[in-house]
């Protein structure tokens, strides 16, 4: 599992459950290689992580979630790692469900395996707005990619090398690269597959989608949705 497999935690003030969830992936996969991406942390993130096959990777500012993940994917290709895995420091996504990630996406018929918590048994309470926008985005990224989206704003995500190369190329939003990022991966001719993961409820810290967040977030996302579809139908479906 450790073949030029790379996995990308960006992370932001996780001193607290950063290191609890990297002992779970190496508890899991102990060969695989790690970056975190310190995306200008005010706490001691920067120091938490003291372990073999784990390189930490810092931003001198806070960036955004979206900016954290494509440096991992210009680390994982200038690596020349094949595979990655990114995920949240928070401890939330389950490590086990790494393995399954990367079982499917090395069969090689995706470029990008999406975790989706909406495809388990399990169910999962979210604040009114965040689910609204949620379920809006979910309709709108299965009716453009005709493929049933579930979990848009899913941080776990496997993606192989071709994916990787487009997403520093090309379209990938400095924060919440989410449905945008699906849609815009499609008219690339990416191919998308979900899969059922469940996720764990955080230790410390809280939540980057609370209070009036995710206002800004559906028209945030409503925005970059709109002004993609009119730059593809205009520019053509070209990766390159």
């Amino acid at each position: 599992m450790s073949e030029k497999t790379l996995i990308i935690i960006p992370a932001y003030n996780e001193e607290n459950n950063l290191p609890n969830t990297i002992t779970l992936i190496k508890k899991i996969l102990p060969k695989i290689d790690i970056v975190i991406i310190n995306d200008g942390s005010s706490d001691k993130t920067a120091m938490v992580v003291q372990k073999p096959g784990v390189t930490m990777v810092n931003h001198s500012v806070n960036l955004g979630d979206g900016a954290a993940r494509q440096t991992g994917f210009k680390f994982a290709l200038m690596n020349n790692y094949e595979y990655a895995v990114h995920l949240d420091a928070d401890g939330q996504h389950d490590a086990a469900y790494v393995p399954v990630i990367l079982n499917e996406l090395k069969k090689g018929q995706y470029d990008i395996i999406i975790g989706s918590r909406y495809l388990s048994d399990k169910r999962y309470r979210i604040p009114f707005l965040r689910y609204v926008g949620m379920k809006i985005f979910s309709l709108i990224a299965t009716a453009i990619t005709r493929n049933p989206i579930t979990d848009p704003t899913s941080g776990f995500r496997g993606i192989n090398r071709k994916a990787m190369e487009f997403y520093v190329k090309h379209f990938y939003p400095q924060s919440y690269p989410d449905a945008d990022v699906i849609i815009a991966s499609h008219y690339a001719g990416l191919k998308i597959k979900e899969i059922p993961v469940s996720m764990i409820e955080r230790k410390y810290g809280k939540s980057l989608h609370g209070g009036l967040s995710p206002v800004y977030y559906i028209y945030k996302m409503f925005l970059s949705i709109f002004m993609m579809v009119i730059i593809y139908n205009e520019g053509g479906k070209n990766v390159d």
